[in-house]
């Protein structure tokens, strides 16, 4: 048996399976850069500024907007590898703790002694796991007080950091 057109039909067939793959190349590629770029976008009330607002060499990250009655102070979070990241927070909360959970900063267990922080700025330490835990800082010093007792002052400066 012969087959008619066989020639003519493997080009058209070509183009079509050609068109077929450029096209979905091009869709999944489309949704694959609309994902990044909504990981990449702040959330709401936040905004990253330079070193002119925030007195740092480094990108600091601002959470709240600014306001007269609001209390502002920073937080320095370092990570196990040392890597800092800097947040200059405006809040009417009265705890540092309750201004890092409404900015969804920290997140952790309530216990007996109250917020046992297990997550920082999406970066988890499990004691359990590896020995590592959040350590809270006031003002340079080794807090003395639980986070989520520990009153927002006026340019006040915190700090997390993994510690073993």
């Amino acid at each position: 048996m012969k087959r008619k057109n066989s020639k003519k039909t493997e080009p058209f067939l070509s183009k079509v399976l050609c068109m077929t793959l450029i096209m979905a190349i091009a869709l999944f590629t489309a949704g694959c850069n609309d994902k990044t770029a909504k990981e990449s976008e702040p959330s709401a009330g936040t905004k990253t500024e330079t070193e002119a607002a925030a007195g740092t060499d480094d990108q600091t990250i601002v959470l709240g907007e600014e306001n007269g009655e609001l209390t502002q102070f920073t937080l320095t979070v370092t990570d196990q590898e040392g890597n800092e990241t800097r947040f200059l927070i405006h809040t009417d909360k009265e705890t540092v703790g309750a201004a890092l959970l409404a900015f969804d900063v920290i997140a952790g267990d309530e216990g007996e002694f109250g917020l046992y922080v297990k997550t920082v700025n999406g970066i988890t330490a499990d004691y359990d796991k590896d020995g590592t835990y959040w350590a809270f800082y006031d003002n340079g010093e080794y807090a003395q007080t639980g986070v989520d007792s520990t009153a927002v002052t006026e340019g006040g400066n915190y700090a997390f950091k993994i510690e073993k």
